[in-house]
C-alpha cells in the first residue's frame, strides 16, 4: 500500500512546480478573521441583477437543461457579436469566431493551449494576473515577463516590449484594464505596440474582462487597431461587469481558425458551458445593461473615494483608471508586501493580496480591491490610516 508521501511522485513534474494561488492564500487567511474587511478578492459586492435570476428560473420551469452546442447557444453568440459591434467597434462572425466558455479563465486556458507549443515563449507585462504564468507553464510554454513599471502608470510600452522579444516569441499575453493596478491602455498607446506586433508575427490574447469597467475613457480594444483583428483572440465575460461570477460564463473572439482550435480542445473536455448559465449571460446582454451601468458608476464613486483615502493615510498610489483594484506602493514602510499584508491583517483586520504574488514589479505595493462598500471601504481606510501611524517597519 501507497503511503500518502509516496502518491506525490505520480504528479507531473509541471504540475509539482506550480505554486498555489497567492490570492487565495490570504483570502483562506481572511476567512477565520471574523471582523476583518476583505479588500483581497476580486468579487463585486452585488448580487445578479433580478431580470437575470428570474430568466434562470424560468428556464429551469420549462426544463431548459439539456446540453447546448460545443460552441455556445447561438442566440448568446450573436448577442455578443452585436455587443462588441455596438460597444467596441469589432465584428465577430457568431457562427464561427465566437466560443462561449466556461468562465474567462477558461477562455484564457483554451487560447494558450491552442496556440503554444512547448518551448514557445509567452511574454506576459509584470505586475499581471496569477493565472497567466502557472497556464503556460502547463502548457509547456516559456514566460518571459514583460516589465510594466510603476513609472510609466504600469503600462505596456513598445520599448520593454522589443526589448523582451527573440526568434523564439510566440504569444503576447495582455490584459487591460489590467488586474491588479487598474492600468488602462489608450489607442495611442496601443498603435506603437500593433507595430511591433505586426513586425514579429505574434499572435495576441488579449483578457478584456473588465474592459466594461473603464472609467473616465471608452475603452480600447488592440483587436480593433488596423492589422491586429486577424492575430488577436479576445477573451472576456460576465463575472465582473455583470456581476456572475458564480455562473462561469465567459467567451473568445477572434480568428475561425484559432476559435476552432480553442472549440476543439473545449468540446473534448467541457462539453459545453451550463445551459442555465447561458441562459442568465444571454438575459443580461438582453436586458441587463442599465443594471450594468449602474454598478459601474458606483465602482466609480468608490474608486474615487477609495483612492484619495489611500493617498491620505501616506499609501502613494496612482489613479486607477479601469477595473476595480488600486495598488497603492508600501515601499515607505520598509515592508516587503508579504510582511504588510500579513500585519495589516493581523493588526489592522484588513485583507489585502501582497504585490509580489503577481509577478516581477508587483513587490512594493498590495492590491486591494474596491468593490466592496461605501462602509467597509471608509472602515477599511479608518483602520489603515491608525495601522500607518502605529507600525514600525520591521
Amino acid at each position: 500500500m501507497l503511503s500518502e508521501e509516496g502518491t506525490g511522485r505520480f504528479l507531473s513534474s509541471r504540475v509539482r512546480d506550480i505554486r498555489p494561488s497567492g490570492i487565495r492564500a490570504f483570502f483562506d487567511l481572511n476567512a477565520a478573521g471574523g471582523d476583518t474587511i476583505a479588500l483581497g478578492i476580486g468579487e463585486p459586492d452585488f448580487v445578479t441583477p433580478e431580470k437575470v435570476r428570474e430568466a434562470c428560473v424560468q428556464a429551469l420551469r420549462e426544463g431548459q437543461t439539456k446540453y447546448t452546442s460545443n460552441a455556445g447557444l447561438m442566440e448568446l453568440r450573436e448577442e455578443i457579436s452585436a455587443y462588441f459591434a455596438s460597444s467596441f467597434a469589432l465584428s465577430y462572425d457568431p457562427e464561427q469566431e465566437i466560443i462561449v466558455t466556461l468562465g474567462s479563465s477558461e477562455a484564457v486556458d483554451l487560447a494558450l493551449r491552442a496556440v503554444i507549443d512547448p518551448g514557445d515563449e509567452v511574454l506576459i507585462p509584470a505586475p499581471s494576473y496569477i493565472a497567466y504564468e502557472p497556464i503556460t507553464h502547463l502548457h509547456g510554454g516559456k514566460i518571459v515577463e514583460v516589465a510594466a513599471t510603476a513609472e510609466e502608470q504600469f503600462k505596456l510600452t513598445p520599448q520593454a516590449l522589443e526589448a523582451a522579444i527573440t526568434p523564439h516569441s510566440k504569444v503576447l499575453m495582455i490584459n487591460y484594464p489590467c488586474n491588479p493596478t487598474g492600468t488602462v491602455m489608450t489607442e495611442q498607446d496601443w498603435l506603437p505596440i500593433a507595430e511591433l506586433i505586426i513586425k514579429h508575427n505574434l499572435v495576441v490574447i488579449s483578457d478584456e474582462v473588465y474592459a466594461e469597467l473603464t472609467y473616465g475613457r471608452k475603452h480600447v480594444s488592440i483587436a480593433s487597431l488596423p492589422g491586429m483583428k486577424e492575430r488577436t483572440i479576445v477573451v472576456s465575460g460576465f463575472s465582473k461587469a455583470f456581476a456572475m461570477t458564480g455562473w462561469r460564463v465567459g467567451y473568445a473572439c477572434g480568428p475561425r481558425e484559432l476559435i476552432a482550435g480553442m472549440l476543439k480542445i473545449h468540446q473534448y473536455t467541457a462539453m459545453c458551458a451550463p445551459t442555465i448559465a447561458q441562459i442568465a449571460a444571454l438575459e443580461s446582454l438582453r436586458h441587463g445593461l442599465a443594471a450594468k451601468d449602474e454598478m459601474m458608476a458606483s465602482y466609480n464613486e468608490r474608486r474615487k473615494l477609495f483612492v484619495a483615502g489611500l493617498n491620505a493615510i501616506g499609501l502613494a498610489c496612482h489613479e486607477p483608471e479601469g477595473a476595480f483594484y488600486a495598488f497603492p506602493s508600501i515601499a515607505s514602510t520598509g515592508m516587503s508586501s508579504e510582511q504588510f499584508a500579513l500585519r495589516l491583517l493581523e493588526e489592522a483586520k484588513v485583507a489585502v493580496v501582497p504585490g509580489h504574488v503577481f509577478g516581477s514589479g508587483g513587490e512594493g505595493f498590495i492590491r486591494c480591491s474596491y468593490a466592496t462598500s461605501l462602509v467597509d471601504l471608509e472602515k477599511a481606510l479608518e483602520r489603515m490610516g491608525r495601522f500607518m501611524q502605529v507600525m514600525q517597519p520591521v
